[in-house]
């Protein structure tokens, strides 16, 4: 039977860790570039969650198609 080869083994590991890490820090900095666009508009945001046609219904009133 083949000897496992350990040193590739532990090569493998830490290429997919820095592989992921890598990924990690680009998401980090993509996020950080969303945070600050989305802190700047602001109240644009609040107004799209209303329903068309108003004000929102009451916290007790029953949801009438669901």
């Amino acid at each position: 039977m083949a000897k496992p080869n350990y040193a590739f083994e532990k090569r493998q590991r830490e290429l997919e860790k820095k592989r992921k890490k890598e990924e990690k820090a680009q998401r980090k900095a993509a996020g950080a570039g969303q945070a600050a666009d989305e802190a700047a508009a602001g109240d644009e945001g609040q107004a799209q969650d209303e329903p068309p046609g108003g004000e929102a219904p009451p916290a007790g009133a029953p949801d009438a198609g669901r």
